[in-house]
């Protein structure tokens, strides 16, 4: 076989090979371990610091002609992790890979001259993702990669923040698509390059997260009014900054935005105020809210946003059964996704979810997770009003039991996936029915030993695939 099949051909099957066969294919010969390395275009690491075979990385890492996207990570604590190590990988990157267009390196803060040599030595870069620690070198040096788009800014420390607002604008505007940044605090003015010098023509995809300030609150300001091609926002764990990043984009008259998230953290207040006063119309809504969300955001939420396609909502206790009734009714015409992670009023209202389904009948998607309280009865009454579900997630819903399933699979003609992990009351049978009377299903997530051998036939006769 190594003698017959042509090198192409090797390589577009090690391309089709699940992960533990592949990792096998180098073992054969020479000839298949240089044909795997040369046609891997994506790879992920995780490195232990001090190892004995990191000053090869840069060989090791020169043997895969095609890299286009690494991942490096490491193994030990935050402690071990020093600048110095980062660097050296950053160094090693750099000369071995030079046409890399993705580039994650989670192992720690960089310094300025690897990243300096890295735009350098890899032109194409479009995306990337490192760590800063304080205090802040000048993010000048950003300007320097010319092919940016997709940039991850995580900032670690306790340094000095500077007292100084940078209004440098560079000769070079930041062409960025997507911005995330983590770990930012009141007092990090060299933040405000960013904000003067990304294009906000391109920018379309704008996060914060564990952020406790903004930089210059002005300069974010101008820079958010400016946006008008900005299409999803995060938010996530930034309360002390929420109420500024919501009126700032209430005001941003642009009607781009299609797509928000926030998570641990809100204002009561400014989420009213940027639902009564936006000029977007939503068409994804996610939130996990625990004490900042109730009825009368529902009430806006359905009178505002009545395009809406996608609704997830995660352990919301201060909502109420009517509240979600009523926006499910608003949302009747429109919303494919519904996801109610950890539902409160479950729990607190039996039958709640009867009610909301027969409002809700193009729904596709749709997530319970983590709803322990939810039984059989309820459910299926809950499902037979769902004909065109397509993905089912049921994780950890303890108390189902098989005979949700055969519901299931009486009114659901179309599923396509599901998810029944840590749903301890469905044993082995209730998977062997699922996979046996849904026609179109292609994806199981469930524990390895409720998969008998008679299922695990049927499924490679479909070509369904299984997840733990």
């Amino acid at each position: 076989m190594d003698i017959i099949l042509c090198d192409e051909l090797l390589q577009e099957i090690f391309h089709r090979l699940p992960p533990p066969s592949s990792s096998a294919v180098s073992l054969v010969s020479k000839r298949w371990r240089h044909l795997l390395h040369s046609s891997l275009s994506s790879l992920t690491l995780r490195l232990f610091p001090n190892h004995p075979a990191l000053p090869s990385l840069s060989s090791f890492l020169s043997r895969y002609t095609y890299l286009y996207s690494l991942s490096l990570s490491s193994s030990s604590s935050s402690a071990a992790t020093t600048t110095a190590f980062s660097d050296s990988l950053l160094i090693s990157i750099s000369s071995a890979c030079p046409n890399l267009t993705h580039l994650r390196l989670s192992t720690g803060p960089v310094s300025l001259f690897p990243l300096l040599s890295l735009s350098t030595s890899c032109p194409h870069l479009s995306s990337l993702s490192f760590i800063l620690s304080r205090p802040l070198v000048s993010l000048h040096f950003l300007s320097s990669f010319r092919s940016l788009k997709f940039l991850t800014l995580i900032l670690v420390g306790n340094g000095s923040p500077d007292s100084i607002s940078d209004h440098y604008t560079s000769s070079t505007e930041l062409k960025l698509e997507s911005l995330c940044l983590s770990g930012i605090c009141a007092g990090d003015y060299e933040l405000n390059w960013l904000w003067n010098n990304c294009s906000y023509k391109t920018l379309s995809k704008l996060v914060f997260e564990n952020c406790e300030g903004v930089g210059d609150n002005q300069s974010f300001a101008s820079f958010i009014h400016r946006l008008n091609n900005l299409h999803e926002v995060e938010l996530k764990t930034c309360r002390s900054i929420i109420a500024l990043i919501l009126l700032k984009l209430a005001e941003n008259r642009s009607d781009s935005l299609s797509s928000l998230l926030i998570y641990d953290g809100g204002s009561k207040e400014g989420l009213l105020h940027f639902i009564r006063e936006t000029n977007c119309n939503l068409q994804k809504l996610d939130l996990r809210l625990p004490l900042d969300l109730d009825d009368s955001h529902l009430h806006e939420i359905g009178a505002k946003f009545n395009q809406l396609n996608i609704l997830r909502l995660q352990s919301c206790c201060m909502v109420t059964g009517e509240g979600l009734k009523s926006l499910g009714l608003a949302l009747s015409d429109n919303l494919e996704e519904l996801a109610l992670t950890n539902c409160d009023v479950i729990k607190r209202q039996n039958g709640f979810l009867v009610d909301l389904a027969q409002n809700l009948r193009n729904i596709k998607t749709l997530d319970l997770s983590y709803n322990h309280m939810l039984l059989d009865k309820e459910f299926a009454s809950m499902i037979s009003s769902y004909n065109n579900l397509r993905t089912l997630k049921l994780r950890g819903c303890s108390r189902l039991t098989n005979a949700s399933l055969i519901s299931l699979c009486k009114n659901c003609k179309h599923l396509e996936s599901i998810d029944m992990v840590y749903c301890h009351g469905i044993q082995v049978e209730g998977v062997e029915f699922v996979i046996l009377n849904s026609p179109e299903l292609r994806n199981v997530q469930v524990e390895d030993r409720k998969v008998s051998e008679i299922a695990r036939r049927w499924m490679r006769n479909k070509f369904i695939e299984v997840q733990p």
